[in-house]
């Protein structure tokens, strides 16, 4: 999502966590999850000279994976040792978490959900995702155990930009996708136990997004908004990265050269990834004072999207119309 405001650089966490194992018990795995929200942040000041952390992503079901039983005692209220464990990792790390467990909203009325808090740098709680494509039981009656479907597709204000969340098999429908790409969200959290990186990689070119995954098994990754894969792990651990949600898309244009004129231009003030492959790169801005935007626009280019605009509005013109759809 292309913006004019300057650099926003953010550094993201996540996590590949193995819990196809016995429960440990809530505050074992509440250690657990805190531990590798603290080494996201200790490997963030490391890597990028100080900086510190701002989101950390865990898998599907961080809370109370693998623990066996009925939803009713499986689930966990978010109130009490989740919030005060989790949120004090927050306020000691002064990042955000996406915390995913099996909820107990209302454990009177029978309700239950698949759900991801958003837990900002305070320790407070931002808001709740509840997965609206929960897996149904064999049986075709029930969703996961009972959990009650979610209905909403929020997008969450942080500090950094707008974030949204998707949980595992949300990634096989379109609704989720395609209504927090109309909302503007700028980087979407894919918490799951599905790992993918094609679908992730789709997932972030269709909604000009990061996509950030976290996963139980074989795989983890970030994706930038042209669908490339930046960063990847196979194994049990974390990884950090920055990005920048303050960027342009730019398609092949003959003066672009790849991308050369940008650092012939503005050296070490710009920075860009451009793919021989898809013939289009991403670009952003290092200088604080100078906006990516305005950088394109005193190289005379045009975005991507438009470029699509143009043509699109240019070809109905000399078509007469739109296209026929039927």
């Amino acid at each position: 999502m292309e913006q004019s405001s300057g650099p926003r650089k953010v550094v993201v966490g996540t996590a590949m966590h193995n819990m196809f194992r016995p429960y440990p018990g809530l505050r074992a795995r509440l250690a657990e999850l805190t531990a590798l929200v603290d080494r996201m942040a200790v490997e963030a000041s490391a890597q990028f000279d100080g900086v510190r952390l701002d989101i950390a992503a865990l898998p599907e079901m961080a809370v109370n994976g693998g623990k066996e039983g009925a939803i009713s005692e499986v689930a966990d209220p978010l109130e009490g040792a989740v919030l005060e464990e989790m949120g004090a990792c927050a306020r000691r790390n002064g990042c955000y978490i996406v915390v995913p467990l099996y909820l107990a909203d209302d454990p009177e009325r029978g309700l239950y959900s698949n759900a991801a808090a958003l837990v900002d740098r305070t320790g407070g709680v931002v808001g709740i995702y509840r997965k609206v494509f929960p897996v149904l039981d064999p049986d075709g009656e029930t969703a996961e155990g009972g959990v009650t479907p979610g209905s909403a597709f929020p997008v969450f204000d942080c500090d950094f930009g707008r974030l949204g969340i998707q949980i595992c098999y949300d990634m096989a429908f379109d609704e989720g996708w395609e209504t927090l790409a109309r909302k503007g969200a700028e980087l979407i959290v894919w918490t799951t136990q599905w790992p993918g990186q094609i679908h992730a990689s789709r997932r972030a070119l269709e909604g000009s997004c990061y996509l950030l995954t976290s996963t139980w098994r074989n795989n983890a990754c970030l994706a930038d908004p042209t669908g490339h894969l930046l960063r990847e792990m196979r194994e049990d651990g974390v990884f950090v990265e920055q990005i920048d949600l303050d960027y342009a898309i730019l398609s092949w244009q003959p003066t672009l050269r790849g991308g050369l004129l940008f650092q012939e231009t503005f050296g070490e003030r710009v920075g860009y990834r451009y793919s021989e492959a898809e013939d289009c790169g991403i670009f952003w801005s290092n200088d604080p004072a100078t906006p990516i935007m305005q950088m394109v626009r005193s190289l005379g280019f045009a975005t991507r999207p438009e470029e699509l605009a143009r043509c699109r509005e240019a070809l109905i013109g000399l078509r007469g119309g739109p296209p026929s759809r039927d």
